[in-house]
């Protein structure tokens, strides 16, 4: 005999449930469809052994007399040394709400989150830190805000009856500089939301069923809005406290995650999978305008003045770039709007865009060729980089997705 106690098991804890594993999809129906619930709250935890008793306490006992029988909540704790499971499974023993997933072999809030929405019951998913920053009473006020025909009911910290504790001017400035650079790579998706940093938010089942998820880090409702079906979003003011109890988990090392994340939501949103096929529609545009500048401004063809011939070449670039557009790049957004009126509306809103980014092209290409003296072809391709963001968001904004006004 070695001596060494058998690790606690179902037989032990009943709550004990096995982590989900494959890919990181969350169930369009519920785990147990025979007995669905109206809500899943998600708690991740690692070394929370001091914090997960008073939350589970607080979170019954303001979801009791709002929600009945019709939620659950699920600890998914990473295997932590204080065994911070084991402990909530022994508070299972009487509070049978509680569900408890100790998860071995796999690290991170994020898909800790997911793999508690895998095993979850409720048709409103959700998650709140263990360590009681978030305060448990604004979760009544996010399963209110659902109430209606809301898909994302997100606490905040940065709307009225928002705010923060006693956090340094640093930290504050680290926070906010964190948000201003998911701004400027994915406003799409941060600019939705007045927080988009929060970890403390309900979401409709059927709004991200489905969807393959991956996260990086700790900010899974970047992943939530980015690759969600998200169509309408309620915010909910809190104040984010102080921790009493443990250590933070929140380091340095965090910051390089949230890049890497916003780089990867970046390259594999739908709008950025669209904008991929505008640059390569522009990159045939840019055969085409280079092939009849040639031809139109070279001294050795037909010799044209500069500008005269710039003006000609963009046009025939822009025909080309608007059929290709019309029939790949926006596709989608045409959906039935297929009438040669329709198209032809869509043909004057992209030429008068593009029209005005073509001034500010020929203006850019004269600069720098009569001022800065670089090559003609050169300064074109500069002129034509720094105007492409401009046509392909006015387009987006007027000429498809405006089309039928």
């Amino acid at each position: 005999m070695s001596g060494v106690l058998p690790e606690p098991s179902p037989t032990h804890y009943p709550a004990l449930v096995t982590c989900p594993s494959g890919p990181l999809v969350i169930p369009t129906s519920p785990a147990d469809a025979a007995a669905p619930l109206r809500l899943s709250l998600i708690i991740p935890t690692y070394n929370e052994g001091k914090n997960v008793g008073e939350l589970v306490k607080q979170l019954t006992a303001l979801l009791d007399p709002v929600i009945g029988d019709g939620y659950e909540l699920i600890v998914v704790d990473d295997d932590s040394p204080d065994r911070t499971w084991e402990l909530a499974a022994q508070i299972a023993l009487t509070t049978p709400k509680l569900r408890v997933i100790r998860r071995q072999g796999e690290k991170g809030l994020s898909t800790a989150v997911i793999r508690g929405w895998q095993a979850a019951r409720g048709e409103i998913l959700a998650v709140i830190d263990a360590d009681l920053q978030h305060p448990p009473e604004v979760t009544v006020g996010l399963f209110n805000a659902l109430a209606g025909q809301v898909d994302l009911a997100v606490g905040s910290r940065h709307v009225a009856g928002g705010g923060v504790s006693d956090w340094s001017f640093a930290r504050r400035i680290l926070s906010r500089g964190a948000q201003f650079l998911g701004l400027l790579l994915l406003p799409g998706v941060l600019g939705r939301v007045s927080d988009p940093m929060s970890g403390y938010f309900m979401v409709r089942r059927s709004a991200i069923a489905g969807a393959p998820l991956s996260p990086l880090g700790y900010k899974i409702l970047l992943e939530v809005i980015g690759r969600g079906r998200i169509r309408s979003i309620a915010e909910v003011g809190y104040v984010f406290r102080e921790r009493t109890e443990g250590e933070s988990k929140v380091t340095w090392r965090l910051y390089p995650q949230y890049l890497r994340h916003l780089v990867r939501l970046r390259l594999t949103t739908p709008a950025a999978a669209r904008f991929i096929r505008f640059a390569l529609v522009g990159l045939s545009g840019v055969v085409v305008d280079m092939a009849a500048l040639y031809f139109l401004s070279d001294p050795r063809s037909l010799g044209l003045g500069l500008t005269r011939s710039k003006v000609m070449a963009a046009e025939l670039a822009i025909v080309n770039n608007f059929l290709w557009n019309d029939a790949w790049t926006f596709r989608d957004l045409v959906g039935g709007q297929k009438g040669a009126r329709l198209k032809l509306r869509r043909f004057v809103k992209f030429n008068i865009i593009c029209g005005v980014g073509l001034a500010l092209n020929v203006v850019l290409l004269n600069l720098q060729f009569n001022l800065l003296h670089i090559d003609r072809y050169v300064a074109n391709l500069i002129a034509i980089g720094a105007v492409t963001i401009w046509n392909y968001w006015f387009n987006l904004k007027l000429s498809w997705r405006g089309s039928s006004a």
